[in-house]
């Protein structure tokens, strides 16, 4: 019987029940934590081999002749251009191979756009005061800590199961000049594992801003990273902006962060090749190269596209049971009629929607009970989830038999919270 179909008694003597099986968990005092998309041990152990391959035939210098040990190569060494434009389906002259951290490279953008402008001919965003960004939600809390920290105003923008809704997305970017840019996890969102659709990425392709320095934030950080044999398809985006000459608004970032190490992967970033002009121009003030050795290794640990969709298949291994288990432990939810979830064919995450009211409590729950979820609302702008209904569930850091136990937990606190809220009703 769903929960909602139980009459108040039926309820009060199923929050008895589920009470005591909670102070029952409460009293494993457990430290488990789901709050963060990390890989766990093993994921990283897979790139172990980075670490001594450059000793192996103690050669440091890039196909150009470059000594990857000394200045120089802003851009990036050729053959890691050359990789990781493979991987993004971009040409090696669009792309920037930076330091560990594609976020530090977002980060970046946005202050160099905040002092500079995007370009010569377009004057500071800060000086152009107030300003504003599309924040698609339930979206990643880091794109939003950014617009909060640089105190750009956030207009959030509702998630359909085809991408960002673009009716209000071409409304606002249309008519609104204050309106400088949109962030997008385009391939398997952040948390719903969302791809858009193919008309989705025309239409983006296709937007005419009211504002000249207008930018679309393409986070494609899961671009390899698929659960499934098929994965998704992703339109490419800049193939698309180029037939209709739009490139110009478009900045594509990514890393192996999720692939190689965590901690010490290789960001990128890309754009058109006048872009990449003008801020490799203001990167320089910034900085004479980034990690060049690091670049270097991952080339020549992974050599080639096919190489790194081998090496993805093994992390597959590893986490592809953790999503099983957590999509067998939600159906169990739905099936009470308490919750829904997605089900993405890839990326690190799945999005849990609680009944209106809950979410907040969930997370309470869970942290008293010893499981650290994500902070309720963390994947809406200012952290505040209309419904409070959005759970973010990061399934990969917890071994598998900890996020058995965790999952437990998570479900029981949920029914738990449902409940209470329908008894409030």
């Amino acid at each position: 019987m769903h929960y909602q179909e139980m009459s108040r008694t039926e309820l009060q003597a199923l929050h008895e029940k589920l009470t005591a099986e909670y102070r029952s968990a409460q009293a494993l005092s457990l430290h488990l934590d789901m709050s963060r998309g990390k890989p766990e041990p093993a994921q990283l152990d897979l790139s172990a081999g980075l670490l001594n391959i450059l000793n192996s035939d103690c050669s440091f210098t890039a196909e150009n002749g470059m000594d990857c040990r000394n200045y120089g190569g802003l851009e990036g060494i050729p053959e890691a251009r050359r990789l990781f434009a493979e991987m993004l389906d971009i040409a090696p002259d669009e792309i920037i191979v930076g330091g560990n951290s594609s976020l530090t490279m977002m980060y970046d953008a946005i202050a160099r756009c905040m002092l500079h402008g995007v370009d010569d001919r377009c004057p500071p965003w800060a000086s152009q005061s107030p300003i504003k960004f599309l924040c698609p939600c339930p979206g990643y809390d880091r794109h939003f800590a950014i617009c909060e920290y640089f105190g750009i105003g956030m207009i959030p923008i509702p998630m359909t199961p085809t991408g960002p809704d673009m009716d209000k997305v071409e409304h606002w970017v249309g008519s609104d000049p204050t309106v400088k840019g949109i962030w997008c996890v385009p391939k398997y969102s952040n948390p719903q594992g969302i791809t858009y659709s193919d008309e989705t990425v025309r239409r983006f392709a296709a937007l005419r801003p009211a504002a000249a320095d207008f930018r679309i934030f393409w986070d494609d950080a899961y671009a390899v990273h698929h659960l499934t044999d098929e994965g998704d398809h992703l339109l490419n985006i800049m193939e698309e902006c180029k037939a209709r000459g739009s490139q110009d608004m478009l900045y594509i970032f990514a890393s192996t962060s999720k692939i190689s190490f965590a901690g010490a992967g290789v960001a990128m970033m890309a754009a058109s090749v006048e872009n990449i002009r003008y801020i490799t121009r203001c990167m320089a003030m910034q900085t004479i190269s980034y990690d060049k050795l690091n670049q270097l290794r991952h080339v020549r640990f992974y050599k080639n596209l096919d190489g790194i969709r081998a090496h993805m298949l093994k992390h597959r291994e590893i986490i592809r049971p953790k999503f099983d288990l957590m999509f067998e432990r939600f159906r169990e939810l739905r099936a009470d009629g308490i919750a829904d979830f997605t089900e993405p064919n890839g990326g690190y995450f799945i999005a849990l929607m609680t009944l209106n009211g809950c979410a907040r409590r969930v997370v309470q729950l869970c942290r008293e009970a010893g499981v650290t979820l994500t902070g309720a609302g963390a994947c809406f702008p200012y952290g505040h989830d209309p419904y409070d209904s959005c759970l973010r569930i990061a399934p990969t850091y917890p071994p598998l038999e900890d996020l058995r136990t965790a999952a437990d937990i998570l479900c029981l606190c949920v029914r738990l919270a449902s409940v209470e809220q329908l008894l409030k009703d």
